[in-house]
Order: structure tokens, then sequence, then C-alpha cells
């Protein structure tokens, strides 16, 4: 009979798990990384097995032992590599604090983003491979945390450190694991406690809410930092005693097509992407791209991270089906760092779309409508099996009835510990107590609902656009942008609100809408342009924009993870510093940006 690992709760902590899966199937592979996607050859990836990677990581934890004391922060700086996967279960194997983090890379807010974790977490170590070393080290000599740099891959680490690293003593799930640093859409970045605890819990849940094990073959190109690419996607198979194929972001935005060309390549059967990857597939793989692929065999098609509209799953679906791609294995999944990660998802099940009355929901009820009625499709994000969900009024703390939308407030074993040295924000954000009286949960910020058992998510709080009693959302007038004008599809927009003083001396709120634009496009092509968005949006939305911007492609600011950063968005707008290729604007507003402007203190 062929090893099988136990149920992962029950493990002592995710340590442990992976040392015992190491050491039960030495041979199996672990991970994979595809350096060529194009070519099918040997020298096209690097595979190591369960007993490389324990190698590997075990001669980085022998090194950590030696510089570090137990709950030290460990700061990781790597390219997409397998030397990511080492460090990170080097640093388990260690009883260190992995802290992922994005590469310093060329730019200053590149920069900052690294200083601020370093910062923030105090780390002690850094590690980082050959590839990066130089960049990195760079940074760190300019740094003020001034950190110790360790190249992993280096000649600085030898067998001997292998031999002298010493499992630690009793690490159990209230150890601190990882520090998960959130992408920073609505505000600044921060540390995430993540426990041994929470990494087993929330693997397994993740595991049983699909009918995972370690036969499925998870893979992805989702930056390795990332909390979906490190706890959706490289950590889960590891601890399920599976392996995993791990591609470069880089290969999938210079060609869609070799994501699914990977995933058939190598017999993915879990894979994982934002909504935009899908829409992106959808629309760029060619007609002779799609004739060479078959994915018959990938049944989880996870889609997260990022609102998701039904029509991309449907287009994505019918697009892909010739391909063998089955419409059941689309799965809508809903996560956070704050939960680890996963919360939410159901699957392998037909897609599950609730239209409702777009004007109930204006008004935060739920109101699902007849398929002879208008009404907006809202996408299930499948079941929360491992969580107590309450649907909450956030300005007045009260539960709601079923039926009405609120803030969801999330309770259960992958709730995180809090975020690391920020008291004020883990009280405001842990621990939330209901107007009722019930407590002990986490706020998530988003607005949605529970439906027939399943989380719907409407939007983020602090992103939701209350303009003349109406509540918009801002990423159904963006998806609305991109379906009406073929220069946009593909592409990323912001909608936002900005606050303009009247003659009167009354403050009124205007909608300004930016969307990236096709270099393609003529100068002279682009006023047409941003005045049939105007019209557009104005018929669609009865609110008539006071700005429309088209920007360069790249220029619209998002999150490692690709989430849209409205509110730099709208502070870049108001301090003048949209570099617009095409700029349509009321007089209301050109007066409220050049005031602003006017007001920013020159540097001495």
């Amino acid at each position: 009979m062929s090893w099988q690992p136990s149920a992962l709760p029950s493990a002592s902590s995710a340590t442990a798990r992976i040392r015992e899966n190491a050491s039960a199937a030495p041979g199996e592979t672990a991970v994979v990384f595809v350096r060529d996607p194009a070519s099918p050859g040997p020298e096209s990836h690097e595979r190591w097995s369960y007993e490389r990677l324990d190698h590997e990581a075990r001669k980085i934890a022998g090194r950590l032992q030696e510089l570090c004391t137990p709950g030290d922060r460990v700061l990781l700086l790597y390219p997409e590599s397998l030397q990511f996967a080492a460090a990170f279960v080097g640093c388990l194997y260690a009883g260190v604090v992995a802290v992922p983090s994005s590469l310093p890379g060329a730019y200053a807010h590149q920069r900052r983003r690294v200083d601020s974790i370093a910062r923030s977490a105090t780390v002690s170590v850094v590690l980082t491979s050959e590839a990066v070393a130089p960049s990195v080290l760079d940074w760190a000599a300019a740094s003020d945390t001034a950190p110790a740099c360790l190249v992993t891959d280096g000649p600085e680490l030898t067998e001997a450190h292998a031999d002298a690293w010493v499992m630690p003593d009793a690490i159990t799930h209230d150890d601190l694991a990882l520090l998960q640093f959130t992408s920073g859409s609505t505000s600044d970045p921060k540390g995430v406690m993540v426990t041994q605890g929470n990494l087993l819990h929330n693997s397994d849940g993740l595991s049983r809410a699909f009918g995972l094990d370690r036969t499925t073959r998870f893979g992805s190109w989702i930056p390795q930092y990332h909390d979906m690419g490190l706890l959706g996607i490289l950590l889960p198979p590891l601890l399920l005693g599976g392996s995993c194929v791990l591609m470069s972001p880089t290969s999938f935005l210079k060609r869609p097509y070799w994501w699914l060309k990977v995933i058939d390549d190598y017999g993915i059967t879990w894979s994982a992407g934002p909504n935009f990857a899908y829409e992106l597939c959808a629309r760029q793989i060619t007609d002779e791209q799609l004739a060479t692929l078959d994915l018959s065999r990938w049944r989880y098609a996870a889609n997260g991270s990022e609102p998701i509209q039904a029509s991309t799953l449907t287009a994505f679906s019918e697009r892909f089906a010739p391909a063998g791609f089955r419409a059941d294995a689309m799965l809508p999944c809903y996560g956070m760092a704050e939960a680890t990660v996963f919360v939410s998802g159901t699957g392998p099940r037909e897609l599950t779309v609730t239209r409702v009355d777009e004007a109930a929901l204006e008004e935060h009820a739920f109101t699902p409508v007849d398929a002879d009625r208008p009404g907006r499709p809202v996408v299930s994000c499948g079941a929360a099996l491992d969580y107590d969900i309450a649907v909450v009024d956030p300005a007045t703390l009260a539960a709601l009835p079923a039926g009405r939308v609120g803030e969801l407030w999330l309770r259960g074993p992958s709730v995180a510990r809090g975020y690391w040295d920020r008291p004020e924000a883990t009280a405001a954000t842990f621990g939330a107590r209901t107007a009722q009286g019930d407590g002990g949960y986490v706020r998530t910020g988003d607005l949605g609902t529970v439906h027939d058992g399943d989380l719907y998510v409407t939007g983020r709080i602090k992103e939701l656009i209350i303009l003349r009693g109406r509540n918009i959302y801002p990423q159904d007038i963006e998806h609305f942008m991109r379906a009406g004008h073929e220069d946009l599809v593909g592409l990323f927009g912001a909608a936002f609100l900005v606050p303009v003083t009247t003659d009167d001396g009354e403050v009124d709120e205007q909608l300004v809408v930016v969307h990236e634009v096709r270099g393609g496009v003529r100068s002279d092509a682009l006023g047409p342009l941003a005045e049939r968005i105007r019209a557009d949006i104005t018929r669609a939305f009865s609110v008539r924009p006071g700005a429309v911007a088209l920007v360069r492609r790249g220029a619209v600011l998002r999150t490692t993870s690709g989430k849209i950063q409205r509110a730099a968005m709208r502070e870049q707008f108001m301090a003048g510093g949209l570099s617009a290729r095409h700029l349509a604007t009321n007089d209301a507003l050109a007066r409220a940006v050049a005031t602003a402007t006017r007001s920013v203190p020159v540097p001495a």
C-alpha cells in the first residue's frame, strides 16, 4: 500500500509535515521551475525532488541558526525560482519568521516598499540568490535598516550547514511562521502574522473544499511572494506530499498562451489567477495557439484576488472548450491575507451567478431577479466551510439579516493573529464585535452577503462610489469601459470621486475615470474616444464623468497582486501628476486640480 499523509490539522506543525513528506517520499517531485515555456526540452525546466528541496532548505536553515534566534524575521528577496521555495522552507526549518517581498527593483516606489517592509518587520537577515544579488546588495547598502545579506545559492552555504542543522524544539500551531505583507490597495502594507496552525488549517480547508490531495499537481505564474502564489500554489502541495510547477509572471504577461501551455505540458490540475488573467487569455490567444492545447486535465481553474466578472468566466470557458476545458472547472474564490489566504470556494461545479436588481443593490439589498428582467450578474465565490460569517453594517456594526449587503466579517481557525507591531490597526481589524455582542471576527473591508449558502462579494467599502445618494461599484464602471471599447480591452482602468468646491462654497463630488489605451490609437482619435466613453457611462450609470483621462499602458497604478490602487490614482490626479495622452475635464475639476497643485509645497 502506498504512503498516505495524515490529515493536515493533526500535524504538529507545517515544518514537521514537510519533513515527514520529505522522509516518506524523497524521490518524488516536489517543485519544478519552467525557465522557458516555449521549449519542451529538458533544459527548459529545473526539477527538485523532496530530497533535494529538503537538503537545500537544511543548508539555509543551518546557516540561519548560526545568525538568528528563533522568532527573528528574515526577508526573502528572490526572482521566481526554486531558490525561493528552499528559502521559505529553510525559514520554517530554522524556526525563524519568513518575510516574503517583491524585489527592490530600479524604481523609487519599489525600493520604498521594500524599505518599509524591512523596517516594519525589523528583519535580521536578507536571503537572496546570485541572479539578483548585485541589485539586492545595492539596495541593502543604501537602506537605513542595513540588514545582513545571505546569497543562498552561493559558496557561503556548504554541506556543513546542512549537517549542523537541528530541528527546532517543540514548534506548535501557535508559533509565528510568516509575515505576509498586504498588497496595500487602499492603505500602506501591513505584516499579517500567520502562524503554523494557520498554514495547516488553511491548506486543509482549501483541499477539502475542492477535493485536492497529493495527486493534485499545482502550478501558476503568480508571484511567489504574494499570498496566493505562496499559500495557494506553493505551500499546499508541500503539505499534502504533492508537486508544484512554477513559472515567471513575466512569461505570462509577455505571452498569456505560455500559462496554458505549461498547464498542458506539465499536466497541472490546479492553477489560479486573477480575473484579468482569464480575460487576457480569452482575448489574446489565437486560434492557431488554441489548436495546440489540451486543457482536459485542468480540473481546478481558481479565479480570485480581484473582482470577478461573470462575462470573463463565460468567455474563457467558451473560448477554450474546444481544447477540452470544462466549464465546471472554473472556480471563483474569495480570500485575503488576514485569513491566511483561502476563505471560500466550491467545486468542480457549474458556474453559479445570481442576477440581482441593480437599484436594490444601490440600497445594499441583494434581490435576485428573473432572467427576463434587467439585473446585474454577481458571481458566487462558493461556500466558506471553515468560517463563521457575519454580514454587518459597517457604520452601526449591527449584524444584518439575510438579503442585505454589508461588510463581511470572518471567524475561524485560519484567521491570522493580527498585524505585526501595529496594535491600533490590529485592534481595528481583528477581534471585531457586532452591536449585538457577537465577537472574535476579523473585518474584511469588503462588501457582500451570503445567499443560498454561498459568499457573494460586491466591492470594497473604501472604494465604493457614493454619488448623489447612489452606491456605485467602481469595478462595474471599469469593466463597462473595456467591454464597450476595443481600444481598452485587456488594459486597466480606475474610477474614483474627486471633491470640487462650487462657486457658492458647497462641496460637490465628481466622477473621474482613467483608463489605459492601446499605443496604436492615433492622437487625433483620443478626443472622440474620450467623448464616447463619457457618453456611454452617462447613459449606463446616469452619472456624467467630470473627467475622462486616457493614459499609456502601465500608467494605472496597481498593487503587487494586480489590484487597482484607486486611492493612489486619485491622489495622483489631484496633484496634477497624471501623465495622460488625452484629458477631457470640465472647468470645475480643472480648477480643483490647479488649486491642489499650487498648494503642494515645493521642496527646498
